[in-house]
């Protein structure tokens, strides 16, 4: 498994850093153009908070999320899914090492995102650090969950269109303040993978963070992500053998 893991992951990461890196600087710039417009709205506290968690998890969720489904779903419209099945890789390894592939962009997007955001509406920064979890947790949740909406779709067409409504709510859902969402709305915020990885990181930059609950939330986002990977691995299983 870790051997074919590692591989399926090299192979991704050099495929991925050529045609994905334009496409990140493309979700940096959109996460930060969202933060820009919402300071003319929002001063601070609470509000400020969710902006600037939300715009960074955003961009997990355009690369691990939305381009995951595309490539997920162009691999089994193209008959891709038909080399994987004739290697010795477990259909799991596949999931994880594209699915890590994708997530490991996202890191210095997110980064830049989150001191920018910081910045410009004054939070503090010291507690950035907990990017290093909450990055890999939020890009497996998210990650599982764009894999199997790709292999899941019955074309190429509805995997891209599954990948950006799924971007669209975690931009609606964890950018803005959910004590400022009707209640039917905030229910399905507590669906969405990402929105504790939102919390986790929202939390850090209150002045007294309440660390029992940042890792309340990142052990959410775990489970979630376990979940999620296994049912996009269920989904590469079920699309190998059509």
């Amino acid at each position: 498994m870790l051997p074919s893991l590692a591989a399926v992951y090299r192979a991704q990461l050099s495929r991925a850093r050529v045609a994905r890196i334009p496409l990140l600087f493309v979700a940096t710039f959109q996460s930060v153009g969202i933060m820009v417009l919402m300071r003319g709205v929002v001063d601070g506290g609470s509000e400020a908070r969710a902006v600037v968690a939300g715009s960074t998890v955003l961009v997990v969720a355009f690369v691990a999320l939305n381009l995951l489904a595309q490539y997920f779903g162009q691999l089994r419209a193209t008959g891709g899914l038909d080399h994987y099945a004739t290697l010795p890789v477990p259909p799991a390894a596949v999931v994880l090492g594209a699915a890590g592939a994708y997530a490991s962009f996202t890191l210095p997007g997110t980064a830049v995102t989150a001191v920018a955001g910081s910045v410009l509406f004054g939070l503090p920064l010291g507690h950035l650090w907990i990017l290093a979890a909450v990055v890999p947790l939020a890009g497996a949740a998210l990650a599982g969950l764009g894999a199997a909406l790709g292999l899941l779709a019955p074309r190429q067409e509805l995997a891209t269109l599954l990948g950006q409504l799924g971007m669209s709510a975690a931009l609606l859902l964890g950018v803005l303040p959910a004590e400022r969402l009707p209640e039917p709305i905030g229910l399905a915020r507590d669906l969405l993978p990402s929105t504790y990885g939102v919390e986790a990181l929202a939390r850090t930059f209150e002045p007294h963070p309440d660390w029992a609950a940042v890792g309340l939330d990142l052990a959410v986002c775990g489970a979630v992500g376990v979940i999620s990977l296994a049912v996009a691995t269920w989904a590469y299983r079920r699309a190998a053998v059509r």
